[in-house]
């Protein structure tokens, strides 16, 4: 009888031996009371991403492991999906400077409008571009002259973020002028709101703005006379002059470089090389650039100002994983809108161009805060941050809508023919187009086409007996519809940008609306 209780003590010490210490439930002490359950943890939860495991609520060294490895994942992913404004502005310097244009009085201009070999993020067909950049650390204080006729024209800081508008929704309203960008660290007497203020400095006139950063793009267009790109790229060459104001009386002469027909890079990267793109941000720009809520999210991963960017290979396995998924996220963001407020119309698959409906991305006049995830999709798939492309201009600025899939809530087929039908009086007082893009790029589409767009002022287009035109897309053009058709490739996908610039009423009461892209049989 002995023996067999000693030998069942054993089993009962070596079950308890092998089970977790925190199985045993603590005895009742004196001052022991009832504790809420819901401020207790678990010994195990099972979760997403694997078992946690605990003893009296401290993690096992196992579950501490898991947790850092998808926290570390999880602010890596934010950091691009949340860095993207800063990683692309800056990948398009370095485009503008791969053609040679590496001060700010050396230009890169569209002389011959932009085409499809440029990979530029939903650029388009329909004005001139002049693409100044400026960098406020070296120069200090700059002047930009704009030319009287100026299309519409804005100032971004290097995190994509608005400074001042230029030509016809600026200051100048078109008539011409001169600004004046200040740089961060600015100590003198002037005054640089953002948007602008008219100062006096020396007896000449300036629209003085000042940046939060350092290097700057000056995103300019002009507008085609006749059809033609030539007076708008005459009047870039002739009247935009860009100086520091220290030498207004000896300024360097300006240089010109077309980008017209060159195959060359903007656009951000969506892989590891994304970090280093942002982290050569964050190293040349002000730490006050950005919040601290902002650095600290980028500095949590490694990209912290003064400090390399070197992660180990633990954490580079980790980063590799996140840019993957954070990229698949922003893609999800444009092509599977769960926002229903981002259609213009009931019943459409038309979005706003400009999600969200605010160039500060601000929910419901900022009572929702900062609107992420407009932010993400905008700049994955756009440039250039402006209040005139969201408020309500009648007669100025312009306006955007995006095509991205058909009638049938399907995603366009390069392979398969599609019509859609602009119904006449458009209302645009410029011109209104619609360019095709590439979904891997968002750059345009490359097909034999040099510009995979059609635009009402540029093309002769055959209108219907009511006036309206129908366009069509696909590999191969209707008979008959040739002057109306835009090339697709089979075997990939591609969506549209429909532009109305200087829009009138009917856009914005929705009294005019364009059809819907349909798929034809």
């Amino acid at each position: 009888m002995g023996n067999s209780l000693r030998a069942t003590s054993g089993v009962f010490i070596a079950t308890w031996l092998s089970a977790p210490v925190w199985a045993v439930e603590p005895p009742k002490m004196n001052m022991t009371t009832d504790i809420p359950a819901s401020i207790t943890t678990p010994d195990r939860v099972e979760t997403r991403i694997g078992t946690l495991e605990f003893f009296d609520g401290i993690p096992t060294k196992e579950t501490s492991e898991l947790v850092y490895d998808y926290l570390d994942f999880s602010r890596a992913m934010e950091t691009f999906l949340n860095g993207i404004p800063a990683a692309s502005l800056e990948v398009l310097r370095l485009g503008a400077a791969s053609l040679g244009a590496k001060s700010s009085n050396q230009v890169l201009y569209f002389d011959k409008l932009m085409d499809s070999k440029a990979l530029f993020l939903t650029g388009n067909t329909s004005t001139v571009y002049c693409s100044p950049f400026l960098d406020l650390k070296k120069d200090g204080p700059t002047v930009v002259e704009i030319p009287a006729g100026a299309g519409p024209g804005t100032v971004n800081d290097a995190y994509f973020r608005f400074a001042i508008d230029m030509g016809a929704p600026g200051p100048d309203r078109g008539k011409g002028g001169k600004y004046l960008i200040l740089p961060p660290d600015y100590e003198g007497d002037l005054e640089g709101p953002i948007g602008g203020k008219a100062q006096v400095i020396d007896g000449e006139t300036y629209f003085v703005a000042r940046s939060t950063s350092y290097v700057n793009w000056v995103a300019l267009r002009g507008f085609l006379v006749d059809g033609k790109p030539d007076a708008a790229a005459k009047m870039w060459r002739e009247g935009l002059k860009i100086y520091p104001l220290a030498r207004k009386d000896n300024p360097p002469a300006m240089e010109f470089i077309s980008g017209s027909g060159k195959s060359f890079n903007t656009i951000h990267a969506n892989n590891f090389e994304f970090y280093e793109e942002l982290h050569t941000v964050i190293e040349r720009e002000p730490v006050e650039m950005l919040d601290p809520e902002l650095r600290g999210l980028f500095a949590s991963i490694g990209i912290e100002k003064g400090k390399p960017f070197a992660p180990d290979a633990r954490m580079k396995k980790i980063m590799n994983e996140a840019v993957a998924v954070a990229n698949a996220t922003s893609r999800a963001m444009l092509w599977d809108e769960r926002n229903k407020d981002e259609f213009l119309y009931e019943g459409s698959y038309w979005k706003r161009g400009y999600p969200g409906d605010n160039y500060q991305f601000l929910k419901n006049e900022g009572m929702g805060g900062r609107n992420l995830d407009a932010r993400t999709s905008f700049y994955y798939f756009a440039t250039v941050n402006t209040p005139a492309m969201a408020m309500k201009l009648v007669g100025a600025g312009s306006q955007y809508a995006w095509g991205y899939l058909d009638s049938n809530g399907d995603y366009l087929d390069g392979s398969k023919t599609y019509k859609l039908n602009i119904p006449k009086d458009a209302p645009a007082l410029k011109f209104w187009s619609v360019c095709v893009y590439d979904p891997q790029t968002r750059s345009m589409l490359q097909t034999d086409q040099t510009f995979p767009s059609k635009q009402s002022q540029r093309d002769k287009l055959i209108p219907n007996d009511d006036g309206s035109i129908d366009l069509y897309f696909g590999p191969k053009a209707p008979a008959g519809k040739e002057a109306n058709w835009t090339q697709t490739v089979p075997g990939k996908g591609w969506f549209a940008l429909l532009r109305l610039y200087s829009p009138t009423e009917p856009w914005f009461d929705k009294t005019w609306r364009p059809g819907e892209i349909e798929l034809v049989k």
